[in-house]
């Protein structure tokens, strides 16, 4: 079963993640620097980032129900919490640090971060539902 709430955790989170940039997709890449081509980001199309990213979905959701399980958190409440906490407390400013030095607009920032937050804030919400 932990599998499942692993692989559960993480494709709510990129279920959020395809919604999100969707929606956000012309400010993303424009703070992103992306070239824009009839309204879609300039580049080869490969798949190559969308696996990437589901993988690392994978295991920030795998380490995020060790950390559950470590620190006791076991209740519904204490999953979107620690999700939450790991988004915006962990995910986010280290984000920031490295865009910050990287001379990346701080909108950029805001929109990742949003990301973070929600997505982990989701995984932890389903993890939590199998602990």
């Amino acid at each position: 079963m932990q599998y499942l709430a692993v692989l559960l955790a993480a494709a709510a989170a990129y279920g959020f993640a395809a919604f999100w940039y969707t929606k956000m997709s012309k400010p993303w890449a424009e703070a992103a620097g992306i070239p824009m081509f009839d309204g879609k980001p300039q580049g080869n199309g490969s798949p190559l980032p969308f696996v990437i990213g589901g993988v690392m979905q994978l295991l920030v959701a795998g380490m995020m129900r060790h950390v559950f399980l470590m620190g006791g958190l076991d209740t519904v409440g204490e999953g979107i919490m620690g999700g939450f906490g790991i988004g915006a407390f962990l995910i986010t400013p280290w984000v920031t640090m490295n865009y910050a030095f990287a001379g990346r607009p701080f909108k950029l920032t805001v929109l990742d971060g949003v990301n973070s937050v929600v997505g982990c804030t989701l995984m932890g919400l389903v993890l939590s539902l199998f602990l």
